[in-house]
């Protein structure tokens, strides 16, 4: 079972995410977000964990950012992944044309099943090498960081048909092995559920979500 840590704001949170062995690690672009970085900011937690040689992969969280500043976020901080998570076109992931393409999934917030499914045919990329969704909670204001989980009966339907799935909303480390067993998915992604305060990890949290997570 793959791990995304996402919410990185400061270098220690990195290490520690690193040491407890995610695979993904998120920088999230999104100023309103109070778990937002800036790219000065996490370019400089990205260098270093490019010189230690034990890198996650890097994803950069984004909402309804144009296609050239992504493309400039994703140079500059050395990243390896976008993941969008607003109201993004589909040409995005899917078109060669894209300035992301090969390099980017898409984050949905489904209201029901049929949705889920129908949001799905537009967004899986054409041949997944990463994450190809990601299922996160719906929320009519909040583009997440809500807390409150996601539908697991309607995200393991979803899992059965999507290779690549990764899981979020309202993920803990005491929860995380239910969600795990229940959906079957590629990945499990967490932000508040580890944290002390919004933006801050606590270490034992990210550990035992990160094992709890692949006792299964």
């Amino acid at each position: 079972m793959k791990v995304k840590i996402c919410g990185t704001t400061n270098l220690a949170d990195a290490l520690v995410a690193v040491d407890a062995g995610a695979d993904f690690l998120g920088f999230i672009f999104y100023p309103p977000s109070p778990r937002g970085i800036t790219p000065a900011k996490a370019q400089a937690i990205t260098a270093h964990l490019r010189r230690s040689g034990h890198c996650p992969v890097l994803v950069g969280v984004f909402v309804n950012e144009t296609p050239e500043r992504m493309t400039h976020i994703l140079d500059e901080c050395q990243l390896d992944l976008a993941q969008l998570h607003g109201d993004e076109p589909p040409w995005l992931v899917g078109d060669e044309r894209s300035p992301i393409y090969g390099r980017v999934f898409k984050a949905l917030r489904p209201t029901s099943l049929a949705e889920a499914e129908a949001d799905a045919e537009w967004y899986i990329p054409p041949s997944p090498t990463h994450p190809s969704l990601l299922i996160d909670t719906y929320h009519p204001t909040l583009r997440g960081g809500t807390g409150a989980p996601t539908n697991w009966h309607m995200s393991a339907h979803l899992a059965q048909k999507v290779p690549g799935l990764m899981l979020a909303g309202g993920l803990t480390p005491h929860n995380v092995a239910d969600a795990v067993r229940q959906v079957k998915p590629y990945a499990v992604d967490v932000a508040s559920g580890v944290e002390q305060a919004p933006g801050q990890k606590e270490p034992a949290l990210v550990h035992a979500f990160v094992a709890n997570a692949r006792q299964f």
